[in-house]
């Protein structure tokens, strides 16, 4: 089978990146060592090409509606606490469901007009996801285009994110003003309407967004497809003097396991999604466990019957193999481990797990890394539950916990980080 390659693929394996498939896409899977370009994310940046990722443009009349039974996540009631309505220039995060509740794909949705959304799946899902929506389109005034292979994509994340695309944006002040978490601006293609104006120095159009795959600070850069190694080079030479360096699929998927968020088809997938710990990709009224809004999958999901979902920590940066069972402490298989990864940026200090970042961080606190991720089991299980992970090699003693890792900075005030360059 062939392998399908993004725009960057050339770049990639001319730096010495190891390769690998990852959803039919011949991808960086790390360049010197995982486990830096993990730690870069924290300290400094990691620069990602995410060109793999597939969007499908809704638009028409009816494409809210559309959405709203298709869409997991209430497009009326989903910004913020008070839950208030999505409107241009924000994004929600959601799934789509079959009628039994299972998973199709996790998304995010972008609001750019009250008419015209920007869908966000993953690798591969351009099509599933369109064939989806037309399927069930035919009583809504909406139009579905699949852009799959047409939009260039790279993600910048870390403390330093703001002050590396200071560097390369031609008005940066104005780009960063007021521009929260989940939030964007930009546009990249005459195919869509676009939220505001975002153009780089040397004249590239984006949409820029401040969401991410890591937990941490940090955006993610849609362009035409044709720009993204002019937009991916110049980010590279601005991330330079910031200790920015380029990361794989390997640091992406232990940095986003430690920020407790699932990776669709494995944490995720054809099982009822419910009894996770993603509640807010559902529309739940505030106190409650009734819906706000019907959608496809909702019954199955009223009463779920499915397994429960649960994220873990180790005791050490040793994890296994998939596939793995779960057993409780008298040895009983009870489940199956659904991923297993270490986060490099994590450790344990007197019974509390802090991360390399946390402001109260013992003053000789080195992190070590430990192992993380998500089990799925068939019945409830309380917080702190000791369990043992068993792969053919070997046996790890893990808990159950309600968060990985601490203090991530993804919802962190920009002017916190955002220090303009001196002249």
């Amino acid at each position: 089978m062939t392998s399908l390659k993004t725009p960057l693929h050339a770049w990639h394996t001319g730096h010495g990146a190891r390769m690998g498939l990852f959803g039919g896409y011949d991808m960086p899977l790390w360049y010197a060592s995982a486990k830096d370009e993990h730690l870069a994310v924290l300290n400094h940046a990691g620069i990602f090409d995410t060109s793999h990722m597939a969007v499908v443009l809704v638009d028409g009349p009816g494409a809210v509606d559309l959405l709203q039974f298709c869409f997991t996540n209430d497009l009326t009631a989903c910004l913020g606490p008070r839950k208030a309505p999505l409107k241009p220039g924000r994004a929600v995060y959601g799934a789509f469901l079959d009628a039994q509740g299972h998973v199709i794909d996790d998304a995010i949705v972008f609001m750019l007009t009250t008419e015209a959304f920007m869908v966000v799946v993953n690798a591969g899902m351009g099509p599933a996801v369109a064939g989806h929506l037309v399927q069930h389109g035919g009583a809504y005034a909406a139009r579905v285009t699949d852009l799959s292979g047409q939009v260039g994509k790279m993600d910048v994340q870390g403390p330093m994110a703001a002050r590396i695309l200071y560097d390369v944006l031609a008005e940066p002040e104005t780009v960063f003003d007021a521009m929260p978490y989940f939030s964007f601006k930009g546009g990249f293609t005459d195919a869509m309407p676009s939220w505001g104006a975002v153009v780089t120095r040397q004249g590239v159009p984006l949409l820029l967004s401040r969401t991410g795959y890591t937990g941490e600070f940090g955006f993610e850069l849609f362009s035409d497809s044709e720009q993204i190694v002019v937009l991916w080079e110049a980010i590279l030479a601005a991330g330079a003097p910031h200790g920015a360096v380029p990361c794989g699929l390997a640091a992406r998927d232990s940095l986003r396991a430690g920020a407790g968020l699932p990776l669709s088809h494995q944490d995720i997938g054809a099982w009822p999604f419910c009894r996770h710990p993603w509640p807010f990709a559902l529309p739940y009224r505030p106190g409650t466990q009734d819906f706000s809004k019907p959608f496809l999958g909702d019954t199955a999901l009223q009463g779920c019957q499915g397994p429960y979902t649960y994220p873990f920590i180790g005791r050490d940066l040793r994890k296994v193999t998939l596939p793995a069972e779960v057993l409780d402490v008298n040895g009983r298989s009870i489940g199956d481990v659904l991923t297993c990864v270490t986060d490099m940026a994590i450790g344990w200090h007197e019974g509390r797990v802090f991360s390399i970042r946390s402001p109260d961080r013992p003053k000789d606190f080195r992190g070590g890394g430990l192992c993380c991720g998500f089990v799925r089991v068939a019945d409830p299980l309380p917080l702190d539950s000791p369990l043992v992970l068993k792969d053919k090699r070997r046996r790890i003693d893990v808990r159950i916990v309600k968060d990985i890792r601490p203090d991530r900075t993804a919802r962190q005030p920009m002017h916190t980080l955002l220090q303009p360059k001196e002249e």
